[in-house]
């Protein structure tokens, strides 16, 4: 198999904590929490490991401007924005929703330098690859070499950036001396998951790979399934990754992308209070509040060594801060 190049600009391996303290039931499950976002401070979350990749090919290219796309309070851009400050690259970023005050990801975006094109959210839905290859084409016109990233880093290439988180955690078994049952990640475009997943297939590692979509119940397997099919065509893989052990769980999503919810709210606050440990409330909130219930259920599927990813996001919550006041 062969795994691309990358950069290597993130803060690994990220440290695995045990998380007893809101664990609801320590005689069906043992709860930790890997520490993603710890890759970085303004690069902090999973965002930073895909962009490894995607960097490392938009320099190969020749590239000089990065053009990418999320909601206003996207993490995914805020990297995008630093990461291209960091290496002298412009940074162009379209995002969904009108404007807004700047505050957490949009403020820093903002800070960084990044030119921002601010749509609608069907303009978003329908077309928003379309506008990005339309910014690239301006920036051609001006003997710019734009390279174009996807929603969330999230496609074939970006996968491995978590295919290697995975081979990470299987060395931090070593050193800790536990074997993971279950990892668990919020699952939004499908990149971190889809890497998560296919090592675990393609290493016969026999781990429950569970993605708690905050995203979309629309599409949410086939966004996975498209993933792992480039990933497999860029590893050259003579033959497909299986699909028969993919698991989403749609309960905790709400009402869907970016929605709070009360008892989101509730248990946001009290992980804070009783871990020292900020969760977003548009991901890694949502998910870790699906585990631990999920361990409150018995479910079988968390049954034993249980490790929730921490994806990032804390930067997310400033401009929600009414809700937890």
């Amino acid at each position: 198999m062969k795994i691309p190049e990358k950069l290597s600009i993130c803060n690994i391996p990220t440290p695995i904590q045990e998380l007893g303290a809101i664990n609801p039931d320590k005689g069906w499950s043992n709860l930790y929490i890997k520490r993603d976002d710890y890759t970085g401070l303004e690069t902090s979350g999973n965002k930073v490991r895909k962009f490894e990749f995607h960097l490392k090919r938009a320099m190969d290219q020749g590239a000089d401007v990065i053009i990418t796309c999320g909601g206003l309070q996207s993490n995914h851009c805020r990297a995008a924005a630093s990461l291209a400050a960091r290496f002298s690259m412009g940074c162009h970023l379209v995002l969904r929703e009108p404007d807004a005050l700047p505050d957490g990801n949009y403020f820093l975006c903002q800070m960084f330098g990044a030119e921002i094109t601010l749509i609608s959210w069907d303009r978003y839905a329908n077309s928003r690859n379309e506008i990005m290859f339309e910014i690239g084409e301006k920036y051609r016109r001006k003997n710019r070499k734009p390279y174009i990233i996807p929603e969330g880093g999230s496609n074939g290439l970006g996968m491995f950036g978590y295919y290697n988180t995975y081979l990470e955690i299987l060395a931090q078994e070593q050193e800790l001396g536990i074997r993971f049952d279950t990892i668990c990640v919020a699952d939004g475009t499908g990149g971190t998951y889809s890497g998560l997943y296919s090592a675990n297939e393609l290493l016969g590692g026999g781990k429950q790979i569970v993605g708690f979509n905050v995203y979309s119940r629309d599409g949410a397997k086939e966004r996975v399934l498209h993933i792992l099919e480039e990933g497999a065509c860029i590893a050259g893989l003579g033959s497909p990754i299986s699909k028969d052990n993919i698991y989403q769980n749609f309960d905790y999503l709400g009402d869907g992308y970016a929605i709070v919810y009360p008892k989101l709210v509730d248990f946001i606050r009290q992980t804070a209070r009783a871990t020292g440990i900020v969760t977003d409330p548009v991901y890694t909130g949502k998910a870790l509040l699906g585990a631990v219930s999920e361990i409150a259920k018995r479910n079988a599927m968390f049954k034993g060594n249980v490790l929730f990813i921490h994806t990032g996001g804390q930067f997310g919550i400033f401009p929600r801060r009414e809700l937890f006041m």
